[in-house]
Order: C-alpha cells, then sequence, then structure tokens
C-alpha cells in the first residue's frame, strides 16, 4: 500500500547552503503519512475518534542526495502490514528534476489508549481497517 505526492522544498526548509535541512526530511515523512493516511482511510484523526494515540517509537532516516530550495520532493510513502499491533512505513524521497533518490527512511508506530496506556493487542477498529484491504 502505496502513495506517492509531490511537495515543492521552500525557503524555510533550506540551511545556510541552501540544501534541506536533515531535520525537515522528518516532515516529510510526516506529510507523507498524512497524505497515505487520507488515500487510505487512515488518517489521523480516524485513530484520535476510535480513542488512541499512535506515536512514533523508532524513526530511521538514510541521507543520500540533497534536494534544495526550489526543487520539487517526490514523497512514496509505503505501509508494511504486520500482524503486530504496530504501524510500520517505509519511505523514499526523490529529487523530481533527475530522480535521484534524496533519502530513505522507517517509522514504526504503536497504539496508545485514551490513557496513553500502550495497547498490546490489535485495536478492533484497526483490525477492520485491514479486513477492508485484504490484510
Amino acid at each position: 500500500m502505496t502513495h506517492v505526492f509531490e511537495e515543492d522544498v521552500k525557503f524555510s526548509d533550506v540551511d545556510s547552503m541552501a540544501v534541506v535541512w536533515h531535520g525537515h526530511y522528518v516532515r516529510f515523512f510526516e506529510d507523507g503519512r498524512e497524505a497515505w493516511g487520507k488515500k487510505y482511510g487512515l488518517t489521523y484523526l480516524d485513530v484520535y475518534n476510535e480513542n488512541f494515540f499512535t506515536p512514533i517509537v523508532s524513526m530511521h532516516c538514510e541521507h543520500l542526495t540533497p534536494l534544495e530550495y526550489g526543487d520539487t520532493a517526490i514523497v512514496e510513502t509505503t505501509f508494511i502490514d504486520s500482524p503486530a499491533a504496530k504501524l510500520f512505513f517505509d519511505y523514499k524521497i526523490y529529487r523530481k528534476r533527475d530522480g535521484a533518490l534524496s533519502a530513505t527512511g522507517e517509522t514504526t508506530q504503536v497504539f496508545l489508549d485514551k490513557d496513553r496506556a500502550l495497547f498490546i493487542a490489535m485495536p478492533s477498529f484497526y483490525e477492520t481497517w485491514k479486513k477492508k484491504w485484504d490484510l
């Protein structure tokens, strides 16, 4: 389950070398997850309305070819199915002007209930969502 979208690199994204500051790639990941959720019907509001939170507990990012001011980032977000009560995503960010792979990454999110306690079992709404997509 993959979603791809484009995002322009803004002046506020770059550092003094006119390349995207390393921390902003995390925002591209976040934007990718949000766009993916809208496409597949599992948004942050959907989770919140079920009285759950999904904080990130693990993140990895490799910086390969820098994005620069004026570039367009192509953000590819892929959901990785698992039997665990977790959300796993892989990311690839490409530089549109030449197709260069700019960054790769992955995140892991867990489910917390409304009291912010770790929910080890798969929430029923998440099971229902997975069945809808034959996962």
